[in-house]
């Protein structure tokens, strides 16, 4: 009678042990811990290249808010750039700097603000130089004499006023963002103030100009979504 019963028993036993190792061997194939992937890359510092050549200092020219009076325009004596001629003054400036004055149709209309902080308006002009590439300026009456307080060339993605503050904004690689330039009037130049990225946003409303010879007011300040 005890015979039986461990032969019955045993049958019960074998198929529990045998599959085993089978299910130890599949469990391994979905594995997801530490594993060996071989070798890894040793860190090596940056190779720099030609690292005994520097650039000379940048010349005083290529300061965008280096100042200068533009030649061959009358004094104002009110010290309003609106009392000048727009026109005139940005082919001065042009010819000055050895340049073709520029075509009419290819200088955007004026627009005046006052960025220098003394309570009167200056005039902001941009030429486009080609279908991507423009000339920025900024003139102002500095002691009677119209001076030029900014000028860079850049690829005008946009232009905001805000705060006394101008800011322009370049493409980048990226089309989701732009590069923003910020420019600013710190008692007696036009400095840099920020370089930052921000996001691409469609041209909205410009701000108000006024043509040659208009006796119109000057404009309102502007908000910060303002743009030339």
């Amino acid at each position: 009678m005890r015979r039986r019963m461990l032969s019955a028993v045993v049958p019960l036993v074998v198929p529990l042990v045998v599959p085993l190792p089978l299910a130890l061997t599949a469990g391994c194939a979905d594995f997801t811990g530490l594993h060996d992937d071989g070798r890894a890359r040793s860190v090596k510092a940056p190779l720099a290249l030609w690292a005994d050549r520097t650039p000379s200092p940048r010349f005083r020219e290529a300061d965008p808010g280096d100042q200068r009076a533009v030649p061959g325009v009358a004094r104002v004596p009110s010290g309003d750039m609106k009392d000048t001629d727009p026109a005139a003054v940005v082919r001065a400036d042009h010819t000055a700097d050895g340049e073709r004055p520029p075509a009419a149709k290819a200088v955007r209309a004026p627009v005046y603000h006052d960025l220098t902080d003394d309570g009167r308006p200056d005039l902001i002009s941009a030429v486009d130089l080609d279908g991507r590439t423009s000339e920025l300026r900024v003139y102002s009456v500095r002691k009677e004499v119209v001076t030029r307080v900014l000028a860079l060339r850049a690829v005008l993605a946009g232009v905001d006023l805000a705060a006394g503050h101008l800011s322009v904004r370049e493409p980048t690689k990226d089309p989701r963002y732009v590069s923003v330039t910020d420019y600013v009037w710190d008692g007696s130049r036009m400095g840099l103030w920020d370089l930052t990225l921000d996001e691409y946003r469609h041209p909205q409303n410009p701000l108000p100009t006024t043509s040659p010879g208009s006796s119109a007011s000057p404009p309102p300040p502007p908000s910060a979504g303002d743009r030339l």
